[in-house]
């Protein structure tokens, strides 16, 4: 099944709900008093046509400005569901346990609690793709979501996607699975900026932000929404020591093949 094009509407929905709702009175006012202003002031010909644009589009104004809203309540839904499928995921079978959709929901809310903007660019189909696209510090970086319960994800489903990375002109590529990869897709990935995500890893992420909300809700500090990820390939994180001076520092729990680190 291919997917559908966006629509208005859906590009709307995609956005944080206060934004979807500044557009609708926007559009309302440009539509219900801005095209009128702009043709009244086009000089005596145009100016009557101005004057009375106005009432005849304040309907379209209405209609605009409501689905605007609706869309901006579509995406405050979303943006709870996304929370909920996060914050509830207790083993690695629960991530299974749900539909395609609520796991590439379950992803992007992931990612976006490591600091990422997540578009969600897989609304309309199953089949593969590019489910999101991830922007953070001036890199934008391709993810697909692989919901298979039995199948590893094998090396052309890899070379797939990372040619996609230059066709796209993006920086790397996650490729995240329910499961594992085979080795053949393992060995492709390899010196290239591909990162592999299993469903043990995927699970450690969610529940590393899932520990960071509950230590502000006992301590009373404000909440975060941003679990310590990697800054090279947003893996976990894990408290390390440096073997010379006996400094804490954390390093990336890929370590040799990431090696990111970043203060304790």
């Amino acid at each position: 099944m291919g997917r559908r094009k966006k629509s208005g509407l859906d590009e709307v929905a995609s956005w944080p709900w206060p934004v979807g709702i500044l557009a609708g009175m926007a559009a309302f006012l440009v539509i219900r008093y801005g095209i009128g202003a702009y043709l009244s002031a086009g000089g005596p010909v145009l100016r009557p046509v101005g004057q009375q644009i106005g009432a005849v589009l304040a309907p379209l104004a209405w209609i605009v400005m409501l689905a605007c809203w609706l869309a901006a309540g579509a995406s405050w839904m979303n943006a709870r569901q996304r929370r909920t499928l996060h914050d509830t995921r207790t083993n690695l079978d629960s991530l299974a346990s749900i539909s395609w959709r609520e796991f590439e929901m379950l992803v992007g809310e992931s990612y976006r609690r490591q600091g990422y903007e997540v578009v969600e660019n897989g609304l309309g189909g199953k089949d593969g793709g590019i489910d999101l696209i991830l922007s953070r510090a001036g890199r934008r970086e391709l993810v697909q979501c692989k919901q298979w319960k039995r199948r590893q994800v094998d090396a052309s489903t890899v070379r797939e996607m990372w040619g996609l990375v230059d066709h796209h002109g993006a920086d790397a590529v996650h490729i995240v699975s329910a499961g594992s990869f085979t080795a053949d897709a393992r060995r492709f990935a390899q010196g290239k900026h591909i990162y592999l995500v299993t469903g043990n890893e995927l699970f450690e992420r969610i529940q590393m932000a899932q520990a960071t909300i509950h230590r502000s809700d006992s301590t009373g500090a404000p909440a975060t929404n941003q679990a310590l990820a990697c800054p090279r390939c947003s893996g976990a994180m894990v408290e390390r020591h440096n073997r010379r001076t006996g400094e804490r520092f954390m390093g990336c729990s890929r370590f040799p093949q990431c090696k990111g680190t970043a203060p304790a």
